[in-house]
Formats: structure tokens, sequence, C-alpha cells
């Protein structure tokens, strides 16, 4: 599959009818995974305990009921036609719905954000008008941008749909896959089947995780034609069941059933629900892909296949059941019983490869939750690998793989049948969609303007319909609930503990940074020795001297001919546009040889890899000199916020092809590539170099002399070669602290940061290249 993702691509996937179906096609095998094994698990898990089949088949139209209203107002309703149409540039989920929020009221959890990240062409939809502080929006607006308390809270609720996430992406492997070898049941005898389940449910699920470094690309073109055989297939068993026991099944879709079946049940009803609920797992990931594809593709699939494969499948069932009212020996109720018996085994070889796919897509979906919390700093640095260039957004985290495996192998084991695991799953499926109501209030008063009366019946109507479902799989707390509490607790607390951490230092950068004023007293050569190289120091800062660099200078007596302070930060959009990748500027006058560059990347983009990324930064450095635009000047040091104001917003060199283009030469003779348009600028040296660096710059307009020598000197410097100076910081809680601070701090902030891969990793910086500079912060 070539699902390219970005805002850039939505108008490319909106051309044509075709474009559209194809889409639709692909979706299936990633979005509609989970969805569509849920028929496995439903009946059995509402029939576990709570209720019994009855000869008045009561129950058996009650479920079916809830069933079918359920799949109609959750994800048909909420999400295909309300929750999509929230989209941030093309990408759905809960930080999705966070980021709009965010731009559109200040309630950025990003400390380093500034006002030129507002004039990214992406950070406000055209359409939308800024609300008047009169109108009960503005508000709302205004509360949250006064209130830190409220800030923190719309936070803690996002890291909290987040973790519900990853707790999914444990779960519906477990749930997915021995649902699917359950089946095995009918075949082998009770006698035999305890002993096959959970062992080959495990092999299953190590094979699954282990095949996880490869990439969801390399198995992707398998995804969607199974999970279509599958739909068909259930389907085509629900319609003969329909038509073979029961053809007026069709009368249980009436909303009079659901009332009967309370009537009858009462609280044995109730908290069948909890089983009623798996009936939209995997809705979520309807808005969660949107990136993916686009808005009328996932609604022209769920409207024309699932939604309908669905109901067929879970009518079948009951027509079955209203007919068989003792299971053959003493059997559960549940999916295989309804298929007939020279199917089963082709039924069941299906089932599990549906279930692989419903994993795979709940687990690529954790590796996403996370790389998002990770770019929007609520997660500690973890190993990212990009396992398609294809297939935008698509990642590998081996940490966290490993992990979600043994998590998911003690859930399978330590659990051992459908009820639990069910159990289990819906809760932290109904508080994902919990999450994303409450967001979706706030987005439509906020980012859509509408009235406020709207926001507030969405919120009762979906709230109400979705607490009911949330308190029956509460009640289960001791019977597998307590499960997704109990990860996405853990996960918070990690989340909370490295955002506050990470929030304190910054605040310590900040108070402890270096005045401009010292850096133009010490001269141009910086009161050192400066060698040839371009040296990065890498910082959080978006002006002023980090606090690192007099503390190396102090200690090194030479330092590189050319400097740029590196700010690579992210900001609260999906994509950022190449042509508006950099910020660069000036610090100091010309001949300090001094530049603040600010990389600035969107939660969903993939960083590149240390070699491209270091020609990308030459250029741009090379073309803002090439356009004579100048930051700071000695009589403007005063004034910090000049440093902001006179950065120069430039794109990746593939952005300006007539601009300042870079090559490199590993020999001295080779041959020139320039062209008329183009002039070679080069340098030369008596003795043969490592590297040979060459500008290609147009002719017109005419550049100054000053800028021709700052351009030979940044090439000087690019072919001696380029050193990453990153600050290794030992955060310590100052003294006076509180003591639950510095339990925080002291101990939970530092092992996470022990624990976590270093800041090289998250950066994409060559070792041989790394100097690290050790602080104490007293935060």
């Amino acid at each position: 599959m070539d699902l390219e993702t970005g805002f850039y691509q939505n108008r490319l996937k909106k051309e044509s009818w075709r474009t559209v179906l194809t889409l639709a096609y692909q979706s299936l095998g990633v979005v509609y995974g989970d969805l569509s094994t849920s028929p496995l698990y439903v009946y059995t898990s509402t029939f576990a305990d709570d209720i019994k089949h009855s000869e008045t088949n009561e129950e058996v139209y009650g479920v079916l009921s809830f069933i079918f209203w359920t799949l109609t107002l959750i994800p048909l309703l909420k999400y295909v036609f309300i929750v999509l149409k929230a989209d941030d540039n093309g990408e759905g989920g809960t930080f999705a719905l966070y980021s709009l929020l965010c731009r559109h009221a200040k309630v950025n959890s990003l400390p380093n954000s500034q006002l030129a990240d507002e004039e990214l062409s992406t950070y406000k939809k055209n359409d939308v008008n800024i609300p008047a502080q009169t109108t009960f929006g503005g508000k709302i607006k205004s509360i949250l941008e006064r209130h830190r308390v409220l800030q923190r809270l719309l936070l803690v609720l996002s890291l909290g749909g987040a973790s519900m996430v990853i707790g999914d992406g444990i779960l519906t492997p477990a749930i997915s896959v021995f649902s699917a070898i359950s089946g095995a049941e009918l075949s082998l005898g009770k006698a035999h089947h305890l002993y096959i389940e959970v062992p080959v449910a495990c092999v299953v699920l190590i094979a699954l995780f282990a095949l996880q470094h490869y990439g969801t690309h390399r198995v992707g073109f398998m995804f969607a034609p199974i999970v279509v055989t599958w739909l068909l297939c259930i389907s085509g068993i629900g319609l003969y069941n329909i038509i073979h026991w029961n053809p007026t099944v069709y009368r249980a879709l009436s909303p009079y059933y659901v009332y009967k079946f309370l009537k009858k049940t009462r609280k044995g009803g109730w908290m069948s629900l909890g089983g009623i609920l798996l009936c939209i797992t995997g809705s979520e990931a309807m808005f969660a892909d949107l990136g993916h594809f686009s808005q009328l593709s996932i609604k022209i699939a769920f409207t024309s296949l699932v939604y309908p494969s669905l109901v067929l499948a879970y009518m079948g069932q009951a027509a079955y059941l209203s007919r068989h009212h003792v299971m053959e020996n003493d059997y559960q109720i549940g999916f295989y019983v309804s298929v007939p018996d020279k199917l089963r085994w082709p039924v069941l070889v299906i089932a599990v490869l549906a279930a692989v796919v419903a994993s795979q897509a709940a687990i690529t979906g954790t590796f996403s939750i996370i790389k998002q919390c990770c770019a929007l700093g609520c997660f500690p640095r973890v190993k990212i690998v990009h396992t398609s260039s294809k297939i935008h957004g698509q990642v590998y985290i081996p940490e966290i793989n490993w992990t979600l495996m043994i998590l998911c192998l003690a859930v399978t084991i330590g659990f051992r049948d459908t009820k639990r695991l069910g159990n289990a799953a819906g809760l932290a499926v109904i508080t994902v969609m919990l999450v994303t109501t409450c967001l979706m209030s706030l987005v439509i008063v906020l980012c859509w303007h509408q009235n406020v009366l709207l926001a507030v019946c969405f919120v009762i109507f979906f709230g109400t319909i979705e607490a009911l479902y949330f308190s029956a799989s509460l009640i289960r707390f001791f019977e597998g609930a307590w499960v997704p509490i109990a990860i996405s607790l853990v996960f918070m607390i990690v989340m909370c503990i490295w955002h506050y951490g990470s929030l304190k230092k910054y605040e310590f950068d900040v108070q402890n940074k270096v005045s401009i004023d010292w850096l133009l007293s010490v001269g141009p050569s910086l009161g050192i020795v400066r060698v040839r190289g371009i040296g990065l120091i890498y910082t959080e800062l978006v002006s002023g001297i980090p606090a690192i660099f007099p503390h190396f200078v102090t200690n090194f007596p030479a330092f590189h001919q050319v400097l740029v302070f590196i700010c690579v930060k992210s900001v609260p959009i999906p994509h950022v546009r190449h042509e508006e990748r950099f910020l660069v500027g000036h610090i100091g006058p010309r001949e300090h040889h001094l530049y603040r560059c600010i990389v600035r990347y969107g939660y969903r983009d993939a960083r590149k890899d240390d070699l491209q990324f270091e020609n990308d930064l030459v250029c741009s450095i090379a073309e803002f000199i090439r356009t004579g635009k100048r930051g700071l000047n000695g009589n403007a040091a005063e004034d910090l916020s000049k440093d902001l104001e006179d950065m120069t917003v430039l794109g990746t060199p593939n952005t300006h092809i007539s601009g300042v283009q870079l090559y490199e030469d590993n020999e001295l003779n080779s041959e020139s590539v320039g062209t008329s348009k183009l002039r070679e600028m080069h340098t030369t040296h008596k003795t043969k170099p490592k590297k040979r660096v060459r500008f290609f710059i147009p002719e017109s307009p005419k550049i100054e002399r000053n800028a021709r020598e700052e351009l030979r000197e940044l090439m000087e410097a690019s072919e001696a070669g380029i050193a990453y100076i990153l600050g290794h910081s030992y955060v310590r809680a100052k003294q006076g602290s509180s003591f639950l601070k510095r339990i925080v701090i002291n101990f939970g902030y530092d092992f996470l940061a022990r624990s976590s891969r270093p800041p090289c990793y998250a950066l994409t910086v060559p070792h041989a290249s790394t100097i690290e500079v050790g602080m104490v912060y007293h935060v």
C-alpha cells in the first residue's frame, strides 16, 4: 500500500473517485480490523454470567437491539458524521483534538512556543474566525487561557486518553487472537482445547511482535483482502442463519426490545452492557488513522461494507440462538456455535488471520501515539525507527514493542478466558471514547465556534450513552477491568513525571541563559581560539545563549569558526511544510559567525538522518546569508526580542531550487556541475582535503562582498566537519523543595532520564561527532 499522509496530500486524495475508492479499499485492512473481529467475542462476553438465554428469546433480541443501536449511534453517527470533521490538517486522534485546542486557545503545553509558529500556513484553518470575547466561546477561551489548572487538566485528560490507547494496544491482540483460536473448542472437544488455546495464542502473539521490526508495509498488501474476506464470510454466514433459522429476527432491531430487555433483566442486563460494548471496539481507529486516508474514503468503507456486514453477522448469531436454547455439549454461547460444521475450520483460519490484522492495527496505533507523546515532550526518549519511506507515520519502537509483548502474554496467560479479557478491553475502549467526547465538545465551541448548546447536546447525548457503558465496565473492576486502569495509570505517571521534569528543566534554562551583551563584549574571537569547522550547539531555548556555552568555553581552549545555536522543536500541528522548516538569524555582528537556527517539526513529522539534516542546515544558513537579511546587530543587542523578530523563514534546499545548493566531492579534481545560470564557489587548499564542499549560487541578484566572504567562511567550516555539542543535564530539586517534588525530580525523573535514550538518539546525531557538556540543574 502507498498511503501517503499529511496536510499537503489531502487534495490529492480527493482528485478522483478512483483514488477515493482505492483508499476506501486500503482502509479496510488498516482501520477496520479490530471492529470487524468483534463478533468473535461479543455474545460470549455478554452471556457469560449476568443474563441467561431463556425460551422467550427476550435476552437475545434485547442484546441484538442494543448492538444495532450502539453500532448506529457511536461509530456511524458520532464518528463518521461528526468526529471525522474535526481533523487537524488531515490528521485525527486524541492529540489531534488537543493540538487544535492548543492553537485556538493559548493552552499549549510546549514551553518553547513562539509567535513565529502561529505564522505557519497550517497553524489555523482559513475558514475559521476568531471568536469575540463577548461570546460564550470567547469567555471559555479566556477562562482556559487564564487558569493554569484548567490547562493542566486538559493535558491530563489528553494523556489519559493516550494511556488508554496504549492499554488497548495490549488488550486487543490478546482478546482478538485468543477469541479466534477458541473456535478449536468445537472441533477438538473440551478435553483437549484447554491445552491448545493458550499455547497457540502465545505462539501467534510472539510471532506477531517479533515481526514488527519489518514494518506493516511489508505485509500491508495482504491486510485489505483478509478483512474483506472476513467481512464477506461473517455476513454470508449471518444471512444464511437468518434465512435458515429465523427470518423474522429483523424485528429485534426495534428499540422496544431494549426496553423489554432492561425491564426483565434489570441489574443483570445493566452489567451485561460491558459485553455489548465490545461491538464498537476499534471505532476510535476511524478517527485515529484518518491521516493515512481521507474522510470520504473512511465513510464509504464503513457505510458500504463494514456496517452492513457487522449488522448481518450479529443478526445471524441472534437468529441461530433464538432456535437453540440449550447448547450442544454445554458449549459457550459464541460466534463459532452459529457457524455450520463444514465451514468451521476454514472460518477459524480466516478468523486467526483477521485477528492478526486487528492486532497489527492496534500495535501500530500504540507506536504512533507514543511517537506523538515524545514529540510533545510527554514521554521519555525512545528509539523511533521509520519502517516505510512511502507510508508516512508507520514507525517501530523496540522498547515499546517488547514491553507490549510481555504485558500481552501476561494478560493472555493470566486470564485464559474471553470474559475477563473482554471486561478489560471494554473499559479501555469506552474511556478513550469518553475523552474524545469531552475534547470534541471544546472543539465545537472553541474551534468551530458553534453555539454552546450544540456542544452541550453533543456531550449529553453521546456522553450519557458512553457513561452508561463505562459504569457497566467499571463494575467489573475485580473481574479484569482493573488491568487497563493499572496500565494507563503507570503510563500516565511516567508521562506526567517526564513532562513536569522537562518543563522545570526548560525553566531553569530560561532563568540562567546568558545575555547577548556578554557575547558582544568578548569580541569576534569570543576570547578564545577559533578553529576550522562548524559547531552545532543544541539547546531548547529559542532566544538567548544557553548556560552550557560559557561553561564549555571556560573548559576548552578553542572553539569552531562557525557556531550555530540550534533548537529542534515540535509545534502543535501534525506536519510543518518543507518551505517553513527553518528559522535562521544572526546572533551579533557578522564577523562573529554566530547563527541561531530553529528547526520546526510537527508531531507526526519524520526527522531526517544526520547527513541529510547537515546538508539542509548548511544550505539554509547559506541561503540566509545570500538573501542579505541581518539578525541582531550591536545596536539592537539589548532587545532580546529582536532575536526572534529578525529571523528568516527558510525551507529545505529542494524548496528553493533557484537558491543556494550544496554539493560534496571526495576528490578535488572532480568535474564541475555548474550551469549557465549558476556560478560555482569553492575553496582551494594546498593539500588534498578529505571532503570538498561547493555552493552553487544564482547570478542574480548580486550578493555583497561581505556576504561572499561569509559564505566562503561557511564552506571552509563545512569542509572541516561538523561537531554536535549537547548539554547533558543532571536535574536535582533545589533546596527547600517539597517532599513530593524531591521524590518526583530526584528519583522519578532521574530514573526515567537514565533509563531513556540519550539526547543524541532523539536528535539523530552521529556519536563520533558528539560532545556532551555536563551540568547540574537545580530546579
